[in-house]
């Protein structure tokens, strides 16, 4: 004879690891990296000379908290939005797997916060202002006020990606210097060619979330030329940086060649836009900037060495 039958059992929630691996993903470790390098970038030219390793070490502790934190609200903010797109839909908040999206802001916040305040007390305030410049645009300007309403978004929230090259001139030397100012106008500049190409091959899943990220959505070669002349604008900027005096020669050609490359890749956008001509600009970009950030990184041996800087 058969027994009573057995109690339902209750699914079991996420454990622990699952949590921390989706609270992982939340913080955009990729991204959150590349905003680091940035800071080391701009520690490094404002005095490529005398590097501090413990002040460089807390600038990458704290300016990576902070962007964790503001990639977690940023994640909170689009969560509507990431469930429309197929790039994004399979994240942890759109797949509801973290119970509450009140954790992610509540997490979010207080690494913003600490970020900052860590910044301010243990290097300066002006490295303290300027990841707070950063969360503010990213945060704030881009996502909550820009991202659903402008194509002009990702031009002005290009400033968030900015912010960590002040951050390391403000860390090193506790000033904005000129080489560095040049550097954040860099990496301003290359935002907009990087996420236009991204835009452009996936053009039609940003149209079913209805973010109008391409220059003008419904002239897509229009858009496609505009991606070609703002990658252009990286030469001219690679040489503002070398007339700083803050770079070398060898270096200063480095930079130029490898905003010419940018230039070559993205310009069959000029005649034929297709996922083919939009990948091929949008997978060399986030090398571009890793370049450019190694290259700096040899500046400061090369000075040592007694290499001129490029224009002095």
């Amino acid at each position: 004879m058969d027994g009573p039958p057995s109690p339902p059992v209750a699914a079991a929630g996420p454990g622990p690891r699952s949590v921390a691996r989706d609270l992982f993903e939340l913080s955009k470790p990729g991204i959150t990296a590349l905003i680091c390098l940035v800071a080391v970038g701009g520690f490094l030219l404002a005095d490529p000379r005398s590097v501090d390793l413990a002040r460089l070490g807390i600038l990458v502790g704290t300016g990576g908290v902070a962007s964790a934190g503001a990639a977690m609200l940023n994640h909170y903010l689009d969560r509507d939005i990431d469930r429309r797109m197929r790039r994004t839909q399979h994240r942890p908040l759109p797949e509801a797997r973290i119970g509450s999206g009140r954790l992610v802001l509540a997490l979010g916040l207080t690494l913003l916060a600490v970020g900052i305040g860590g910044a301010t007390v243990w290097l300066n305030p002006l490295t303290g202002f300027s990841i707070l410049l950063g969360g503010l645009t990213y945060v704030v300007l881009y996502t909550l006020w820009l991202k659903r309403r402008s194509s002009w978004n990702i031009v002005i929230g290009g400033f968030a990606g900015s912010a960590p090259a002040l951050a390391g001139s403000a860390a090193a030397v506790g000033a904005w210097t000129p080489g560095v100012l040049a550097f954040a106008l860099l990496v301003f500049l290359w935002t907009p060619p990087h996420f236009w190409s991204l835009a452009l091959l996936l053009k039609d899943d940003y149209a079913r979330a209805g973010l109008p990220m391409l220059p003008k959505m419904d002239d897509v070669p229009l858009s496609g030329k505009i991606v070609v002349v703002s990658a252009a604008l990286l030469v001219p900027s690679a040489l503002l940086l070398g007339w700083t005096g803050a770079v070398t020669w060898p270096v200063l050609v480095v930079l130029v060649a490898l905003g010419a490359a940018f230039v070559v890749l993205t310009l069959p956008l000029w005649t034929e836009v297709t996922k083919r001509t939009a990948r091929r600009g949008f997978l060399y970009s986030g090398p571009y900037l890793l370049f450019v950030i190694l290259a700096i990184a040899a500046n400061a041996p090369l000075l040592s060495g007694g290499v001129r800087g490029a224009f002095g």
